[in-house]
């Protein structure tokens, strides 16, 4: 596995420890203007629950794959919070937020893969 994969494994099951759901990677690598190799979204049912997810995959990617993010935004209003690092961005929405920015349509031409809820 390498070290990609296991920050973008460590982003998910941080993701799942607080119950996310309808995770999504956006595999992005393939085109040549996107910001972010790839993209991990997944959705919380409150704000308080979008704000433990964020704050789950940054204490679990630091202690699983020894990384700290570069910079991170969203906990003002815990709607969308979104985590960089680096090449991989994990964005954790309210549901109608997701909905309203659709970043999966907006990279419809990137590589989407759903990830099975564990709960």
């Amino acid at each position: 596995m390498t070290e990609t994969d296991n920050l973008a494994q460590s982003i998910i099951e941080g993701m799942q420890e607080r119950k996310g759901h309808n995770i999504t990677v956006v595999d992005m690598s393939q085109l040549e203007h996107a910001g972010a190799s790839t993209f991990i979204i997944c959705t919380g049912n409150s704000s308080m629950q979008v704000d433990a997810i964020a704050d789950s995959v940054r204490e679990y990617v630091h202690e699983h794959a020894g990384t700290k993010p570069y910079n991170y935004d969203g906990y003002a209003n815990s709607e969308w919070i979104v985590i960089d690092y680096g090449t991989i961005f994990a964005h954790i929405f309210l549901p109608d937020v997701r909905e309203r920015y659709n970043l999966e349509e907006l990279w419809y031409d990137a590589t989407i893969k759903h990830i099975a809820d564990i709960y």
